[in-house]
């Protein structure tokens, strides 16, 4: 085999080495991807059906419902609201009335969620932080 021969199909296989290398980097891109849904896009059949994705909004306050460890609550985010079921340890910062976001499937209309993040509203400050700015108000005020 003539050298020029043997340079093209080294070339050949490392081109197809790294076709193959970026084919499987995009599935598994693909396979993580999770998407995020408002309840009103749930309510209008826009979520993925069998397939996991991300809902949010705020916990309807009135709707937690604790049966051992499974809990159940409504997320809503004011015009329509999803059921969900979750089973584990909630986060701390969940409460009824504040931000959530729930990962999980739709299973007829009840999300089943394998991970719920509670979140805090864009005023969140630490207390240290408060009590640091209301000290140093009160000193400038007479």
């Amino acid at each position: 085999m003539k050298l020029r021969h043997k340079r093209a199909l080294i070339v050949a296989a490392a081109v197809a080495a790294l076709g193959g290398a970026a084919l499987l980097v995009v599935r598994a891109m693909q396979s993580n991807l999770v998407f995020f849904y408002t309840p009103t896009q749930v309510a209008a059949q826009e979520a993925p059906q069998g397939k996991s994705f991300r809902v949010g909004g705020l916990v309807e306050p009135g709707s937690v419902r604790r049966e051992g460890v499974q809990v159940h609550f409504v997320v809503t985010d004011g015009a329509r609201a999803v059921p969900v079921r979750y089973q584990g340890a909630l986060p701390d910062l969940f409460k009824e009335g504040k931000g959530v976001v729930a990962q999980g499937k739709l299973e007829g209309t009840v999300f089943a969620a394998r991970e719920v993040l509670a979140k805090h509203d864009e005023n969140y400050m630490p207390p240290e932080a408060a009590v640091a700015l209301e000290a140093a108000h009160g000193k400038k005020q007479p």
